[in-house]
C-alpha cells in the first residue's frame, strides 16, 4: 500500500486534489480511497488530505503517520507544521518551492526531494496562487502513480470553465519539477 499525506491551507485545494488523484488511480485499475482532516475550519488555516493507494481493497480508515509520500502545498507551513513526521526512509517529499531538490535533502535530511515553483506556475497560468492541480503534476512527475490523460480528464470534469488553464499548468508543474530520488 502508498500512502500519500498533503499538507496546504484551508482553500488551496488540498482535500480536492487528493480526491482527483484518487479517482485517476481508480480509473487506472487500483482501489483508492482519499479524505480530509481539518483543525479549525476557516480559509488558510492548516488542513490536511490523506490518501491510500492498493491493489487490494483498502480497509483502513485512518490518517496517515508514516506516509511513503508527503506532499506540501505551502512551504510557509513548515514554520508551524511538523510536515515530514513519519516520512518512511526511503519516503518522497514534494514540495512547491522554487529551490533545488538538494537544499531541502541537506535541510531537513530527507533523500528523495521533489521541488517545482508551484505558486508562480500558478500565478502565471491561473492568476491565482492555487497550487493543488500544479501540485499533482509534480507527484506524477516523480511517481507515475496515475496516467497523465486520466488526470487530465479529471480535471476537465472538475474545472470545466478553467480546465485548459489548470491542464497548462499540470503539464507545465510535470516538465518542470525537479526530482532528485
Amino acid at each position: 500500500m502508498t500512502e500519500i499525506r498533503f499538507h496546504g491551507r484551508g482553500g488551496q485545494g488540498a482535500v480536492t486534489s487528493a480526491q482527483i488523484f484518487a479517482q485517476a488511480v481508480i480509473e487506472g485499475g487500483k482501489y483508492a480511497t482519499a479524505f480530509p482532516s481539518f483543525g479549525s475550519e476557516r480559509r488558510g488555516a492548516p488542513v490536511q488530505a490523506f490518501m491510500r493507494i492498493s491493489d487490494e481493497k483498502i480497509m483502513v480508515r485512518t490518517g496517515i503517520y508514516e506516509p511513503d509520500i508527503v506532499v506540501v502545498l505551502d512551504i510557509s507551513l513548515m514554520k508551524t507544521v511538523p510536515i515530514t513526521n513519519g516520512l518512511k526512509k526511503d519516503g518522497l517529499l514534494v514540495l512547491n518551492s522554487r529551490l533545488d531538490p538538494s537544499q531541502w535533502q541537506k535541510k531537513l535530511g530527507v533523500k528523495n526531494v521533489v521541488t517545482v515553483d508551484a505558486t508562480n506556475i500558478a500565478l502565471q497560468e491561473l492568476g491565482s496562487p492555487i497550487t493543488n492541480i500544479v501540485m499533482l503534476g509534480a507527484l506524477l512527475k516523480a511517481k507515475p502513480l496515475a496516467k497523465l490523460d486520466v488526470v487530465e480528464g479529471l480535471i476537465r470534469e472538475r474545472f470545466v470553465r478553467i480546465a485548459e488553464k489548470e491542464i497548462n499548468a499540470f503539464r507545465r508543474a510535470y516538465r518542470e519539477a525537479k526530482v532528485i530520488q
